[in-house]
């Protein structure tokens, strides 16, 4: 009997199984990101000092309110053009380009970095998590109450095809409520996200009109372009009653038609042209900032596109234009810098690079810049500055392969085999390969004093832990 009661349950297994796969996919998908190393890896992240300047200025005063400042939430900028940003843990929000390219006011971003803000201080991932523990074992009950039902049928004498197919239905009924039960719950947060949001632009004087604006978009998104919906739109149902309660909250506010400050408009028309010269083709980036647009957003994004797909000296040409206009701008000597450097010139890359560090108070993305720059140059004599440099701009952004990358190659141009390995070993680090990291760890430390502070690290490195997922052993 028993074994025909396992056989007319290979449905509801098969079904519940699949049930318990999604969820488990779900809640794998939640904390993967605590147990990767770098915790961003498989994502397409990309850095930008001036990018991600301006986005800590956007979300300062909301972590401030929100009383997040000490847990030094960063936002991390992923390459995808799909308006989308989410959270993955408690302390890094994510945002694709796409959001910033088609978001035209910084009140929009502001209003979508407030939502994100409020899930962290809400505490609404690892209230998720418990969630979906509660789904597996509502699962699981669901189908020990289907085994006790198919054994009551099959002992009344029912035919194995009915016992088969009761199965399925009492396995697949429970199913429906447990996926209504989670989404219901993730509206849930969805909303409490809304009400923090408001409140943090309220108590920073800031218009929740932005993040409505926003919201509507993604409605007449779903409405209208079904085919193109992402996963924001996915993960963040956008109900009419649910932008309607927002409506109610926004222009409540005594903020409500408040204006973003010229500046911080002008900073992130600039923000949109770098990543639209970045990132388009020039016929994309002629069309959106023609030849008669005279606009230091239009000029900006031309020089980008010139550097990347044209003339280097005529793109260093608009480039110095840029400067003429704006000599303060250490961005634009950072991109004179990047153009030369990546163009073979790189004793012409240093004085700009130079320049843009002296300007941003040793921002480090550019620190590395100038130690690569420095390094590529093959002259001997900056060699010294080119380690002072890196060493410098590794330790404020340990993530840096690139910086580690150079690093080692100015070790070894010192013939300083220990220290060019262990940068090695931290730049496979920076990248994920901790194997790889182990390796050459392992060989600095049989090169190093025993317990000196290079065989110390190669030791921390050689005994670390494999990550749980992202490792590539």
């Amino acid at each position: 009997m028993f074994a025909a009661l396992f056989s007319a349950l290979a449905p509801a297994r098969r079904a519940t199984g699949a049930l318990l796969g999604a969820v488990a996919a779900c809640h794998l998908s939640l904390t993967a990101a605590f147990a990767q190393a770098p915790p961003t890896k498989g994502l397409p992240v990309i850095r930008d000092t001036e990018i991600e300047n301006l986005l800590r200025d956007y979300t300062r005063p909301i972590l401030k309110v929100a009383k997040l400042s000490q847990q030094n939430v960063e936002v991390v900028l992923i390459n995808d053009r799909a308006f989308n940003a989410f959270v993955a843990d408690g302390r890094r929000i994510f945002i694709n380009t796409g959001a910033l390219v088609d978001s035209t006011t910084p009140n929009q971003i502001i209003g979508v970095l407030a939502h994100e803000t409020g899930h962290i201080a809400g505490g609404h991932l690892a209230r998720r998590r418990e969630q979906l523990a509660g789904a597996q074992t509502m699962a699981i009950v669901a189908m020990m109450m289907a085994a006790g039902g198919v054994a009551a049928g099959a002992a009344s004498g029912a035919s194995g095809g009915n016992v088969g197919n009761a199965a399925a239905g009492a396995v697949l009924a429970p199913q429906e409520m447990i996926r209504r039960s989670l989404l219901q719950y993730q509206r849930e947060e969805e909303q409490a996200a809304d009400r923090s949001a408001v409140s943090y632009l309220n108590a920073t004087q800031q218009s929740a009109k932005g993040m409505l604006e926003t919201f509507e978009r993604f409605q007449n998104d779903q409405l209208f372009i079904t085919q193109r919906v992402d996963p924001y739109l996915l993960s963040h149902p956008m109900a009419r009653e649910r932008i309607a309660a927002l409506e109610v909250l926004a222009k409540a506010s005594p903020y409500y038609n408040a204006k973003d400050p010229p500046a911080l408009q002008a900073r992130h028309d600039m923000m949109r042209a770098k990543l639209i010269g970045f990132q388009e083709r020039p016929d994309v980036v002629a069309r959106r900032y023609p030849s008669t647009d005279q606009s230091m957003p239009a000029l900006y994004a031309r020089a980008i596109s010139a550097y990347r797909f044209g003339s280097v000296s005529g793109a260093v040409a608009q480039i110095d234009a840029l400067i003429a206009k704006e000599p303060g701008n250490p961005y634009f000597e950072e991109l004179k810098g990047q153009a030369l450097l990546e163009s073979g010139r790189a004793t012409e890359a240093v004085p700009p690079l130079r320049k843009a560090v002296s300007m941003t108070n040793g921002a480090p993305l550019i620190r590395a810049m100038l130690g690569q720059a420095l390094v590529e140059s093959g002259n001997p004599a900056y060699t010294d500055e080119a380690i002072r440099e890196l060493v410098q701009a590794t330790q404020r952004d340990p993530d840096s392969a690139g910086g580690w990358r150079a690093l080692a190659k100015a070790y070894g141009m010192k013939n300083n085999r220990p220290q060019a390995d262990l940068a090695s070993a931290q730049a496979a680090i920076a990248t994920g390969d901790m194997r790889t990291a182990r390796e050459l760890a392992a060989r600095a430390r049989q090169t190093f004093p025993p317990n000196s502070p290079g065989w110390l690290k190669a030791d921390d490195i050689v005994n670390s832990k494999p990550a749980k997922s992202g490792d590539t052993q």
